[in-house]
């Protein structure tokens, strides 16, 4: 037994110094990081083309970007692909599933004692309530501004926290601080190159101004959206400004533009492969 152990002390000794020895040898690199980096780069990916509509494909990465994060034990990585992975799940109507996501965010945070991440968490999960209708804008908007403070080291969660207490004062009807509120998200994301997110800011503000009868203000927010769609080439977002100028248009009795501004979102929608869109459409314009 006591050879025995000793030849595999040696034999390990022989390679450790052969190793050493050997001047071609790649050095130990210590703490390893490659499934947090694809994840990381999944995630962002994922939040991307969320901003672009294109939620099959955000979908897929988020559940790999999750995989990884799990397989490497990193609560603050699972937590944010939890995030996300309800944003997205929430916008293809998979509700129940995307507040599950949010709320085992926030078990996950408070596991982890990160109350920044917690406070995110939240805010997704009160967000989710506010546009489903299962909470008072009021009580959005003192959640949110409660938890917000606790925001302090991602700009993008800063950035959210402006666009859900924009939502909340636009459903309190303070369209003037709704208004302020989202350009605070604006500010943000034209600042860290995030046009998909800047554009439906000026979705919202067009929102805000349409719901206080400013029509032709509206029309100019959706003009700054459709501008920033075009340079990125966001397809879905310049249709969905484009129906939500015809319908600006039609409720200001303007048909002809109403018709002009529906066509250029049916087309869009047509030549995306998206027959349901159009098919709202035709609905809108009485067809």
């Amino acid at each position: 037994m006591k050879k025995a152990l000793f030849l595999r002390i040696t034999i390990f000794a022989v390679f450790a110094a052969l190793a050493a020895s050997c001047s071609s040898a790649p050095k130990n690199a210590g703490d390893i990081y490659h499934l947090r980096s694809l994840a990381e780069k999944e995630l962002d990916l994922a939040n991307r083309e969320a901003g672009r509509g294109n939620f099959d494909l955000a979908l897929s990465f988020l559940v790999e970007c999750k995989r990884r994060a799990v397989l490497a034990d990193d609560m603050s990585l699972t937590i944010r692909s939890c995030l996300s992975l309800g944003n997205v799940l929430f916008s293809v109507n998979r509700r129940e599933e995307a507040f599950a996501e949010w709320e085992q965010a926030i078990d996950l945070s408070q596991e982890l004692k990160n109350s920044e991440l917690l406070s995110v968490s939240r805010i997704f999960n009160a967000r989710g309530k506010l546009l489903s209708g299962g909470a008072s804008a009021q009580a959005v908007l003192d959640e949110v501004t409660r938890e917000a403070s606790n925001i302090k080291s991602d700009n993008l969660y800063i950035a959210l926290s402006w666009q859900v207490r924009g939502l909340a004062l636009r459903g309190i009807r303070s369209f003037s601080q709704a208004e302020d509120a989202v350009k605070r998200s604006l500010d943000i994301h034209l600042k860290e190159r995030y046009l998909e997110n800047a554009s439906y800011d000026w979705y919202l503000i067009a929102s805000i101004r349409s719901l206080s009868g400013n029509a032709a203000g509206a029309i100019s927010a959706l003009e700054e959206a459709i501008a920033l769609d075009r340079r990125i080439e966001n397809s879905w977002g310049l249709a969905a400004s484009w129906r939500a100028a015809g319908d600006i248009y039609r409720n200001a009795g303007n048909s002809a533009q109403a018709a002009q501004a529906y066509n250029r979102a049916r087309a869009i929608y047509l030549a995306m492969g998206d027959s349901g869109g159009a098919a709202e459409i035709d609905k809108r314009m009485g067809n």
